[in-house]
């Protein structure tokens, strides 16, 4: 049975499809398609159907990454069943995430995206990207290859 990840931020269009392309390029760069079914989703609905942020799909795709999810919001109702880890980018989505949550095996499947990290001691969460410059687009992704790599070594060591 695939492991099933579900990636989350607030309109799913710069953070969450990021770890989505990141972490399903990680996977298909070690072999492992067979054993993970990856997605992504925001808080709100706001961009549901739109496709990444231009900005952050021309930084990523430099780094080989292509972001072509379309973005759709976290159903608690549906997701929560169907997921086995709903991952948060910042606090205020970990916060909203077990609002959202009718039960602790619910609340158990949450979980942080800096809790991840190795290489950075970024605690704090994955900033929105979406008004700064270049700079904030660049260090989203150095983070999500930093948490995405540490997932997938914890997930593959377990």
């Amino acid at each position: 049975m695939k492991k099933r990840i579900l990636f989350i931020c607030l309109g799913n269009i710069c953070r969450s499809p990021s770890a989505e392309a990141i972490m399903k390029y990680y996977v298909k760069d070690r072999g492992l398609e067979e054993q993970y079914y990856i997605d992504s989703a925001g808080i709100s609905g706001y961009h549901s159907g739109d496709p990444a942020d231009r900005r952050m799909q021309s930084h990523a795709i430099r780094r080989g990454y292509d972001l072509t999810s379309l973005s759709r919001k976290f159903y608690p109702d549906a997701d929560f069943s169907d997921f086995d880890m709903i991952i948060g980018m910042d606090d205020q989505n970990i916060r909203d995430l077990q609002r959202m949550a009718t039960s602790e095996e619910e609340k158990n499947k949450i979980f942080k995206m800096t809790d991840f990290c190795q290489r950075f001691s970024y605690r704090d969460s994955v900033p929105d990207p979406y008004y700064g410059g270049d700079s904030g687009f660049e260090l989203v992704l150095d983070l999500l290859e930093d948490a995405v790599e540490g997932l997938l070594d914890q997930l593959e060591n377990k």
